[in-house]
Parts: structure tokens; sequence; C-alpha cells
């Protein structure tokens, strides 16, 4: 397993219509580094976002879709997804404020 600092974690917010709806209950999506683990991505988002305190983290890992091109078949790589439930007195994340 490789050394994964908190800055390498979480790679890019998700924003789909169903992550926006659990905005209200103050649950996050973010794809983040196939090899991190639940405590690591709580360490990374209470880092990364101050006054964030992380209640809940789920993981969903997701296999990469076949494509074609051609004749030729391929696979696009395989990507992690994970939700994060905030406490109830924590702040909210800023970079979901504006959208």
């Amino acid at each position: 397993m490789a050394d994964i600092k908190y800055y390498d974690v979480i790679l890019k917010p998700v924003i789909t219509e169903k992550s926006m709806a659990g905005m209200g209950e103050k649950k996050y999506t973010f794809l983040v580094h196939t090899e991190a683990n639940k405590s690591q991505i709580k360490e990374a988002v209470e880092k990364m976002f101050e006054g964030t305190k992380v209640k809940k983290v789920n993981t969903m890992n997701m296999d990469g879709k076949t494509k074609r091109r051609g004749a030729v078949y391929g696979k696009t790589a395989k990507t992690k997804k994970a939700i994060v439930q905030l406490t109830e007195d924590s702040k909210d994340i800023e970079i979901f404020s504006g959208l």
C-alpha cells in the first residue's frame, strides 16, 4: 500500500443532481484516491476544510466503464467515491456554497 498524504486523498468534488440534494443534510461527495481508507478520508476532509467535523464516511469502488474505439475495446480507469457526512455543529464546505 502506498504512503498517501492527506492532500493526495481528495481528488475532486462530484457535482451531480443527487450529490447537490445531499448537501441539505450536510453530505458531500468526492472522488478520492483508490487506495485511501475511511480514516484517511476523514482526516483529509478535516485538515483541508477548516471547522469541519466528520460524522460518517461511506465509500464505493466503481469499476471502469467499457469503451470502444473502432474495433478495439478498452476500459476506463477504476475510481473510488466517498460520501462524507458532517456533524450538525460543523461548518459547511465552501467549495459547494456558490453552486
